[in-house]
């Protein structure tokens, strides 16, 4: 029976998540439909700054809880709808709210689990991941080459601490939303002549390169710890 209940909440996140699926909103979520109801919005979002705001953050929440791959269509629409400086601001808000969800789903119904049948790696990845595991996960965060969901989950289940995991994500998304962000802030133009915005940019050198020098200057307390000792960190 307790094991049961561990797996209440995992189980009712799959659910929401299949029937999100097959409304089709996560369908909807295209360039095709931001281009065709971008009018709208931004009439709407201009009358209810409040309420818009409020509604993109839980959407986002959703997104990402929900492990919906579409969130750089949102985090552009934030750009559009919001400007940059508000749009990344909300952006990293939902996604980091969302990532908090699933990483205390996940240690609730698996950690224990990965844990037991996992336990003489978990032994001896845990004190790193408890003494660097900031860092880890910043560098993580930083360069967007894993899958979001990939790592919310591999950091529950390795048993990562709470405050570490959300502070780590919280300011290792931020370079990256705001690039998306400033995308969405001129893209008004791009959509209405049914164009698709370039989100690849992403991944060429002058942001790549830039992300992948914190990712590393964000590991350097790391290196220096293992450097001045050594036979600590094997051990």
């Amino acid at each position: 029976m307790r094991l049961f209940r561990h797996f209440v909440p995992l189980v009712l996140l799959a659910v929401a998540a299949v029937l999100i699926w097959r409304s089709g909103i996560a369908h909807a979520l295209s360039w095709e439909s931001l281009a065709r109801h971008q009018a709208e919005l931004m009439d709407w979002v201009g009358a209810h700054k409040l309420s818009a705001a409020a509604i993109y953050v839980a959407v986002y929440v959703l997104l990402v809880a929900f492990s919906i791959p579409e969130s750089a269509i949102v985090t552009v629409a934030g750009g559009l709808l919001f400007g940059t400086l508000i749009g990344g601001t909300l952006a990293v808000l939902g996604s980091t709210l969302g990532s908090v969800i699933i990483f205390l789903v996940a240690r609730t119904a698996l950690a224990k689990i990965v844990a037991r049948r996992a336990r003489p790696l978990i032994k001896r990845i845990r004190p790193g991941l408890k003494r660097d595991g900031f860092h880890y996960l910043l560098a993580l965060r930083l360069v967007p080459a894993l899958p979001f969901w990939l790592v919310n989950l591999g950091a529950a289940v390795c048993g990562m601490r709470f405050w570490p995991y959300a502070g780590a994500t919280l300011i290792g998304i931020i370079p990256a939303t705001f690039v998306f962000a400033s995308i969405g802030d001129g893209v008004g133009s791009v959509l209405a002549a049914g164009g698709h915005p370039d989100v690849s940019v992403i991944f060429s050198p002058r942001i790549l390169g830039p992300l992948v020098g914190l990712a590393v200057l964000s590991l350097t307390p790391v290196v220096l710890r293992h450097m001045r000792n050594p036979k600590r960190d094997r051990g």
